[in-house]
């Protein structure tokens, strides 16, 4: 009996993934985004009932990643998610901004199919390598019954968009989603399923974005010991539209910044307020004058507001 084929496009951004290390013990000194993503499917075993299809979006190291990647990267997943003979869709994606990037896909499509996020701590050519696995991990999950949404699977887990946090500098399993757990994890190929896939966005529809040299511009600043409003009154002085506070605890900042927080937005600065602490959500209170970032960390919450103020 013939097997049904079933089309997978990989997307190929750069990234360690995408390394080359000076040797193939070495795991710290190596040039990102060397590799095409062709050659890392080549180096995978063949699977059953998928073909897979290679596309080359970007080249970069993620920690360079730009408004404009993420549009032609958007609008490259849109492309394919239309095409009724694609089953899903792959991204390989450096780790470092990965988590923004997931969460302005899931942002912008809001998917019906499955946008599977994966990359590696270690490059393509060391020894001991971890993208295979983990490109493996995301075929599986991109080909799975019922799947959607943009999610990222990494070291055998797999976290969704809203949730997932880069957590470790250099550990292969650098990915979690906090409080909330994963969606689910992949064992031998197989996906056992927690909780269910994401739903919904934030801004659907690629043509909403705008050009990504008119997009706004919002800064994150940071609450700590001893913080003033200084760097607010010059962000402000040279034209941000939207701020972002990495508060501490449950979004507290100090007195000073706060002042000129709320200095900045009675100019007509969006502000939002999120938490620097890795788990747990900012939780509004009776009498916040500094509208709290919906549970999101300050990066998502940085994308979010580009995205609102976009609107």
């Amino acid at each position: 009996m013939q097997v049904e084929r079933r089309r997978i496009v990989v997307l190929g951004t750069g990234g360690t993934i995408a390394g080359r290390a000076a040797s193939a013990r070495d795991n710290i000194g190596y040039r990102a985004a060397e590799v095409g993503v062709a050659d890392l499917l080549a180096g995978l075993p063949a699977m059953d009932g998928i073909e897979l299809q290679a596309e080359q979006v970007a080249q970069i190291d993620s920690k360079d990643m730009d408004f404009g990647t993420w549009c032609a990267l958007a609008r490259r997943c849109a492309h394919w998610l239309a095409d009724d003979g694609v089953a899903g869709i792959v991204v390989t994606h450096g780790t470092d901004t990965l988590e923004e990037t997931a969460f302005f896909l899931q942002s912008v499509l809001a998917p019906a199919k499955p946008v599977v996020l994966t990359g590696a701590m270690r490059p393509a050519t060391s020894a001991a390598a971890d993208g295979p696995q983990n490109l493996a991990d995301a075929l599986a999950v991109a080909a799975a019954p019922g799947a959607c949404g943009v999610v990222v699977a990494f070291a055998g887990a797999v976290h969704g968009a809203a949730d997932v946090q880069k957590v470790h500098s250099y550990r292969t399993d650098a990915f979690a989603s906090g409080d909330a757990g994963p969606i689910a994890y992949v064992e031998e190929g197989a996906l056992r399923l927690l909780r269910a896939w994401p739903q919904g966005g934030l801004l659907r529809g690629v043509a909403a974005l705008a050009a990504p040299e008119a997009w706004p511009r919002v800064e994150i600043v940071l609450n700590h010991a001893g913080a003033d409003g200084a760097i607010v009154r010059a962000l402000v002085q040279d034209g941000v539209q939207g701020l972002v506070l990495a508060g501490t605890g449950n979004g507290t900042v100090h007195h000073a910044l706060e002042a000129a927080l709320l200095a900045a937005q009675a100019s007509g600065v969006a502000v939002r307020r999120a938490s620097r602490c890795a788990q747990g959500r900012v939780l509004p209170r009776a009498g916040d004058r500094l509208r709290a970032a919906e549970g999101l960390t300050p990066v998502k919450a940085r994308v979010a507001l580009l995205l609102e103020l976009m609107r």
